[in-house]
Parts: structure tokens; C-alpha cells; sequence
């Protein structure tokens, strides 16, 4: 059972947020977010906080930041009007073109972005996580960008999934460690960073891919990865003549989805829709979708929905993608569906594949498999709202997902 809360609780939540409050002092988006970690991490974090405040919006980091997002990562992205989607769905289908960043996805805004703060806060070494392995890529290439070292922690199950975004790394210069504790996915990488963090907070610097853990990231990933909404939202005005009606995101973590989402926020005509993975269906370690069956509680540093069992242990979680397969969300998400700002809903993983073939077909772009969910759950809305104009986050591209393709969509034509 999804969280909720009662109706004025939620008004008064969604007036805070539309006013720009969230997070607050303390990290805290309404219930969601803070801080819970051992004491070690403290210091660390302590100094992350500050030098968020002190370089994030200085001109001279934004300076720089927004010359490595032009020449290295290729912004803007395009903004590309989908027009066999749109006759099929009977609706007006464009797509933010995120695949056509460096390295392949949105991942690389973050990377660059956390890479020079890690620089200016005096970091020897960066680690990072990664699921879908488009994180660890994009973290192996900024750090080759800055001649920083770099360990990328990815759950042994991801590594074979994800072999070409291993390799990938590898040829960048990080150094991979497969990952065979817990259920050898995200939330294990995630555990394994932060451990190796923990012995070395002062000259390592943690550099989270996802809009998820303790107070500064969600906040400090938002801020990075909101270039995309900014760009599509004025992309939309020039090309389509007008904003979405309704602007889709894939939601894992969140960090895709809340980059896109973050800046239409305060746009009352904009509908926002996250889809997260279905999974095999709605049992406990059957999905991946913590909005929808999750319940509050602390994973990995953030009190946000959890996926979690009567007894509050965390739950193992199942997604043909491995960028969605996250038994938590970024708490930014949990306040915009507990505010009412944000729909979430959910794509199996049959329909997620089914979408991805009809964008292949259609479109001659193969998105990533977390992406496809948001092209499935865009397509149910267009059912339903016909004639609509529809933006969506098109996260990354398919090249990296080749290996599960084979095994599914392919399986018996090669």
C-alpha cells in the first residue's frame, strides 16, 4: 500500500515546495531526507554542505561547470519532435534527448558537476556506484576529464548484465569491484561506496549518481541534473510553440526524473508522471516500484518510502533494468507524490520492452531499458488524453542493454 497523508497535510506540503522551501536547513523535503548516518560520515558530510553553499552557485564554478556541460558533455541536448509515435498515439510526442550526452545518458551532468567540487574540496580519489553502469561511465570518464582516480562499486549481477558498460569503464582508467554482498544490485554498490568512504572521508571523495542518501546529495544532485528540464522547457517553447501537457520520467533513485520535473514544477498546466518498473508484478522482490507499494523508513543515509517487508527489513527488488532495481527513492519523490505535484504509476517488464521496440521501429532510436518505462507509461497517458502534447526524458540510450536484449527481445532471431 502506497504512502499517503491527509488532504490538508498535503496542500499545505505542495504550497511549501511550490514556494521553493524544500530542502530546509536540515536537509528535509517536508518528512523526507535529513540525515542518518554513523558518526564517521559526519565530518565528511559536514564538509560536503559546505562546499555546496560556498562553490554550487558561485559564479566562477558555474562558469567553468557550464563550459565542461558545452564542450565535453555536448549541451543542449536536442529536442526531437517523435512523429511516427505521434500518429500512433494520437498525440504530440517529443523527446529530450538525454542519449546524445557524452557517454550516453544523463549520468554525465552529475559526474562533471561532483567531479570539480571534488577537486575544489581537495579530494585524492573519487569512488562511485553504479547499477545500470551509465553512473560508473560517465564518473570514469570526468574523473579521466580531471586526472582523478577512480573505483567504481557495481553489484555482481549488474556486471554481467551490464558487460559493455564494464569494459567501458575499464578502457576510462576506474577500477571495477564486483559487488557479491546483499542482492549484488544498486543498493549493494551503494553500501559497498559508502563503506570504503568511511575509511577514508578526508581524501576520498564519494560521488553519488542518484538523487538519493543523505542530505547534501539529493539536493546537490537536483541542482546538477536540472539543466535538462531548464533546456526541454525552453526547447519546448521555441519548437513545439508551447509547454507539455504532461512531461514523463523513468523513476529509479530519480535523479533523471526529478532534473526534468524540478523546473516545471511551478507550471500549474504541466502534468508530471514518473514511471517506475513494474517488475513481474506487484509482489514484494517482484518490482522495483518503491512510490508505489514502499513505506517510510531509512535506507542508505535518507528517510524516504522504502520497499520493505511487515517487519521493516528491506526488500530485495526485481526489474529488467538495472538502473530502476532500487528497493528506495530519492526523497524530493516521496514529498512531490505525497504533495499530489507528481503522478507516479508503473511499467512491467513486458511493456517497458514492447515500448522500447515500438521506439526502435518508429523512431530509429534505441533508448535505454529504464528509459522504455517512461515511453510505455507515456503511451497509457496518450491513451487516455488524446491529442495532448507529450515531453519525455528520454534518460539514455539502449547500446549498454544489448546483452539483456539478446536474452529477450531478440531471443530466437539471432
Amino acid at each position: 500500500m502506497s504512502y499517503s497523508v491527509a488532504p490538508e497535510q498535503a496542500r499545505e506540503l505542495l504550497e511549501q515546495e511550490l514556494g521553493g522551501s524544500y530542502p530546509d536547513a536540515r536537509g528535509r523535503y517536508g518528512p523526507f531526507g535529513g540525515r542518518f548516518v554513523p558518526e564517521t560520515l559526519v565530518p565528511a558530510l559536514n564538509r560536503l554542505d559546505a562546499g555546496v553553499s560556498r562553490y554550487l552557485h558561485d559564479a566562477e564554478f558555474q562558469a567553468e561547470y557550464v563550459a565542461e556541460l558545452k564542450t565535453f558533455v555536448g549541451r543542449p541536448t536536442a529536442l526531437t519532435h517523435a512523429y511516427t509515435l505521434s500518429k500512433r498515439w494520437g498525440a504530440d510526442v517529443w523527446l529530450k534527448r538525454e542519449d546524445l550526452a557524452h557517454t550516453g545518458a544523463h549520468k554525465i551532468n552529475n559526474a562533471i558537476g561532483q567531479a570539480l567540487l571534488a577537486k575544489r574540496l581537495g579530494a585524492k580519489r573519487i569512488v562511485a556506484e553504479t547499477g545500470a553502469g551509465q553512473h560508473g561511465v560517465a564518473t570514469a570518464a570526468a574523473c579521466a576529464r580531471l586526472g582523478m582516480p577512480c573505483t567504481v562499486y557495481m553489484g555482481a549481477v549488474d556486471t554481467e548484465r551490464q558487460a559493455p558498460n564494464v569494459g567501458r569503464m575499464r578502457l576510462l582508467g576506474a577500477t571495477v569491484v564486483p559487488v557479491t554482498s546483499g542482492d549484488q544490485t544498486l543498493r549493494a554498490a551503494i553500501d559497498e561506496a559508502l563503506r570504503d568512504w568511511v575509511s577514508d572521508p578526508e581524501g576520498t571523495y564519494y560521488l553519488l549518481g542518484s538523487a538519493v542518501g543523505p542530505h547534501p546529495y539529493p539536493y546537490l544532485v537536483r541542482e546538477l541534473q536540472s539543466v535538462i528540464g531548464r533546456e526541454a522547457r525552453q526547447q519546448m517553447l521555441e519548437q513545439a510553440g508551447g509547454l507539455p501537457d504532461v512531461a514523463v520520467a523513468c523513476v529509479g533513485g530519480g535523479s533523471n526524473a526529478i532534473g526534468m520535473f524540478h523546473p516545471f514544477i511551478k507550471d500549474p498546466s504541466v502534468a508530471l508522471l514518473g514511471i517506475e518498473a513494474g517488475g513481474r508484478g506487484p509482489g514484494l522482490g517482484d518490482n522495483s516500484a518503491t512510490l508505489t507499494y514502499g513505506r517510510p523508513g531509512v535506507l542508505q543515509g535518507c528517510y524516504t518510502l522504502v520497499l520493505q517487508d511487515g517487519d521493516g527489513q528491506v526488500q530485495e527488488t526485481h526489474s529488467v533494468s538495472a538502473g530502476l532495481d532500487y528497493s528506495g527513492v530519492g526523497p524530493e519523490h516521496s514529498l512531490l507524490m505525497t504533495a499530489g505535484r507528481v503522478r507516479y504509476e508503473q511499467a512491467t517488464d513486458d511493456e517497458a520492452l514492447d515500448a522500447l521496440s515500438e521506439c526502435c521501429l518508429a523512431e530509429g532510436i534505441l533508448p535505454a531499458i529504464e528509459t522504455a518505462h517512461a515511453f510505455a507509461g507515456a503511451r497509457r497517458w496518450a491513451r487516455v488524453n488524446p491529442g495532448k502534447r507529450i515531453l519525455i526524458a528520454l534518460s539514455g540510450r539502449g547500446d549498454k542493454d544489448m546483452p539483456t536484449l539478446q536474452k529477450t527481445l531478440l531471443k530466437g532471431m539471432l
